[in-house]
């Protein structure tokens, strides 16, 4: 059975992106022993994404191929962006809770990652869409930025795994009860 996941790495303090939106502190975990594969593994079993503007902006500015391949990916905006070549994008001005089922049908089984960022986990969140949460806590202190949810998340959360990789880097891997 499909899971909506949300596969994220957050800084101790709790921000996915710094003040600036950036991400530079989180790219020197990227050889950590272990990751890669981790990354890989993770990837073998996403058949769909969703993720929000600001995450496809950044991966827009970033100028470089789209690294996704043909994975059919939401991106939920109000706004008009460009489209990015050799991508399967769907921009949706929609509520995910409206597309969701379209999302699993496009996943054909597999999983739906939840990209990012912090804004529309909170609408997954709230509207009883997300099953798991893997959370990478990266070993740096940010001190603002953008959070890890914009919204409370007052439900119990059920540890699922921990797994450990180098440079101090820690998943963890909770299990929520969907609505």
């Amino acid at each position: 059975m499909s899971k909506t996941q949300y596969y994220v790495a957050a800084s101790l303090d709790g921000f996915i992106a710094d003040a600036n939106g950036r991400l530079e502190w989180l790219f020197q975990f990227n050889e950590a022993e272990g990751v890669r594969e981790h990354y890989d593994a993770f990837m073998s079993s996403v058949g769909a994404m969703a993720m929000g503007a600001a995450t496809y902006e950044f991966l827009v500015e970033r100028g470089e191929p789209w690294p996704y391949g043909e994975l059919p990916t939401w991106v939920f905006t109000h706004r008009t962006l460009p489209a990015i070549h050799g991508a399967n994008l769907r921009f949706s001005r929609t509520d995910p809770a409206e597309v969701h089922a379209e999302m699993l049908a496009a996943a054909g089984g597999r999983n739906i990652w939840m990209i990012g960022g912090g804004k529309l986990a909170a609408q997954f969140v709230t509207r009883g869409l997300l099953d798991e949460l893997w959370l990478s806590v990266v070993p740096v202190v940010l001190g603002a930025g953008a959070p890890l949810l914009s919204a409370p998340l007052l439900q119990p959360l059920q540890l699922a795994q921990v797994t450990r990789f180098g440079g101090g880097l820690v998943e963890l891997r909770y299990s929520l009860a969907r609505a």
